[in-house]
């Protein structure tokens, strides 16, 4: 499951659309426009990472909104991007 995870991760795409569901619920086509790919290969990609269940999906009338699965997916995210941004330690060449 982790590897699967990290495997859905390391597409720059699905990345974008993850970090585009952080912060508040979005339908595909707001989604789409801000990552800049269609609404149909957004709905793939979603569907993918609803499957891993790094997001959900919420029903507003006649609309599907979707946002970060929990806080659990948040809280990764948050300590990734802390850690890329974390300058290098210096190694021991010794």
């Amino acid at each position: 499951m982790i590897t699967e995870t990290f495997r859905l991760l390391g597409d720059p795409t699905r990345l974008k659309i993850l970090l585009a569901c952080l912060s508040e619920p979005k339908c595909v086509n707001d989604v789409a426009s801000e990552v800049g790919i269609t609404g149909s290969l957004t709905s793939h990609h979603l569907r993918l990472l609803r499957g891993a269940r790094l997001v959900r999906a919420e029903r507003q009338g006649r609309q599907i909104f979707y946002v970060a699965a929990d806080s659990h997916v948040n809280a990764m995210l948050a300590e990734m991007v802390a850690h890329i941004r974390q300058p290098a330690e210096d190694e021991d060449d010794t």
